[in-house]
């Protein structure tokens, strides 16, 4: 690796295709050790490591990388039927070392290997220190054609290609999602041994205590996206947080007070004024005082009340002025707020039988064990059985949806009683409120594809009185885990959630756990 200390970003700008900016004269610095990239979803953590790769070009501005550059992108597929050397980018290289080792070698043979004599020991040690010794326990198991993975297999897999390159940067964007516990250990390991400029886009919250910094990409209302940089892990960025958030709520209030005070100052000098006037145009009328002096008081009088209309109209200008800086301070919290009496399952009411499992009543089911175990297996025959109850499943990939249309004719297609109005006025419990009802599902992060699948199957007619959610939490970000988690607070019917994210399961309440 190369001694160059940090990726550098000078005045990035980018813009979609429909004129919509993503970033705006962005500047950052990634020092060498690790960081995690942390923001609400839809904030652009992916689209910014897509541009650091070279996957998307910014309309202008520079990003500078400090030798080799890895990227770990979080929607890794790895094609069944291949040999394990090609998805680790060794074939090449292995099939040059075997033709010097045989002697039938060439020069281009030796320039292909380099240094890298040991590459299959290499290979084998950091696939077995990552858990995926069963796929290979020694060299020559390098050949070896592969089936289906799971999906943290599938993960690791790629994880392994990225490290055996040893590059000077690394990206890793969700990498966490899909891994059992012992996986996200193995995981956190290779992580901690990696000594270059990594980036790590993550909402598992043990990861990103395991940062050296944090940087926070925040999209500011009716302006760009910003970032900002945290020295210290997590827990430390969130105290940070925490602490200034305080402050803002109580700068708030005073700003609301001082609006009123001096709203209610303004009300108060116009009648002063409005009375003045009423006194001058009483004593024009009666003619008390020659017309020349009346002339004068009466301009005198207008001036008067013109600045001291002018200087509180200031005032409150300047007050709202003020409470618009104390709102942006202020993050946005919304929350989930749904009431879903329709999907009442009673107890003792039987809701499905499969093999030796049965459902009875509004259980809540965790369903938890190793990458591979059959969880999703599970819910798949649960889907299949054809339950006694209205069901609906959301798988992994959130693939529920006509992509080509928006979040409202989605929904509209699964709830065809509903109008307009009312399919709507759900949707903004599941905060896609106005204009947000009407993007393109495509378009959306993470985050909001999950919030807007849930709609789509909570919404749907008949009401679903059985879910069953196959790791729900994936590209999550803390606040819509958050959002997910009330959502399922509301819902009444039976739950199965396979989830590797313990604290997540734990919130739900789980009748039983299941392990496999």
């Amino acid at each position: 690796m190369s001694t160059s200390p940090s990726l550098s970003i000078s005045g990035l700008h980018f813009t979609w295709p429909d004129g919509s900016p993503a970033f705006d004269n962005l500047d950052a610095v990634f020092p060498t050790g690790a960081t995690g990239l942390v923001g609400s979803n839809g904030t652009g953590k992916s689209t910014l490591l897509k541009l650091v790769v070279g996957e998307l070009s910014p309309t202008r501005g520079s990003i500078t990388i400090p030798g080799t550059l890895g990227y770990l992108p979080q929607d890794v597929a790895l094609r069944p039927g291949r040999r394990v050397d090609e998805i680790l980018r060794l074939r090449e290289l292995r099939e040059s070392l075997h033709r010097i080792e045989s002697g039938r070698s060439t020069e281009s043979d030796f320039a292909t290997v380099g240094t890298q004599w040991d590459v299959e020991e290499r290979a084998v040690a950091l696939l077995d220190k990552l858990g995926l010794g069963n796929l290979v326990a020694e060299p020559a198991d390098l050949d070896r054609v592969l089936g289906t993975l799971s999906g943290g297999e599938t993960m690791l897999l790629a994880l392994t290609t990225e490290l055996l390159a040893e590059p000077d940067v690394l990206l890793l964007d969700e990498p966490t999602n899909n891994l059992d516990l012992h996986a996200r250990a193995r995981l956190y390991q290779a992580i901690d041994a990696f000594r270059g400029v990594l980036i790590v886009t993550s909402h598992d919250r043990e990861l990103l205590d395991a940062m050296d910094n944090i940087a926070e990409l925040r999209a500011h209302r009716d302006g760009p996206t910003r970032l900002r940089m945290f020295g210290g892990n997590y827990t430390h960025y969130r105290a940070i947080i925490d602490a200034e958030q305080e402050a803002a709520r109580a700068a708030l209030n005073d700003a609301k007070n001082d609006v009123r005070k001096q709203e209610r100052e303004l009300v108060e000098a116009r009648t002063k004024i409005d009375r003045r006037a009423r006194y001058g145009n009483k004593m024009n009328e009666q003619k008390r005082e020659p017309k020349i002096i009346m002339g004068k008081r009466k301009r005198a009088a207008q001036v008067s009340a013109g600045k001291l209309r002018n200087t509180h109209l200031e005032k409150v200008d300047d007050a709202h002025d003020v409470l618009a800086a104390a709102e942006e301070r202020l993050r946005d919290d919304r929350e989930i707020r749904v009431a879903l009496p329709a999907t009442k399952v009673h107890e003792g009411q039987t809701v499905v039988r499969v093999e030796d499992l049965e459902i009875v009543g509004p259980e809540r089911i965790a369903l938890i064990g190793p990458n591979g175990s059959g969880k999703t297996t599970l819910l798949g025959k649960i889907d299949a059985s054809g339950p006694a109850v209205p069901w609906r499943y959301l798988p992994q990939r959130l693939d529920v949806f006509d992509e080509s249309r928006t979040v409202a004719e989605n929904v509209a297609d699964v709830a065809e009683t509903a109008s307009n109005e009312q399919i709507r006025a759900q949707l903004a419990r599941f905060l896609f409120r106005g204009a947000d009802a009407d993007a393109v599902v495509s378009t959306l992060s993470g985050g909001e594809r999950l919030r807007a699948a849930l709609a789509r199957i909570l919404l749907a007619e008949p009401a679903p009185r059985l879910l069953l959610l196959d790791e729900p939490t994936n590209n999550l970000d803390l606040v819509s885990k958050a959002h997910l988690t009330e959502a399922l607070s509301s819902y009444e019917g039976a739950l199965v959630v396979a989830s590797h994210d313990l604290p997540f399961l734990r919130e739900l309440h789980p009748t039983r756990w299941i392990e496999l």
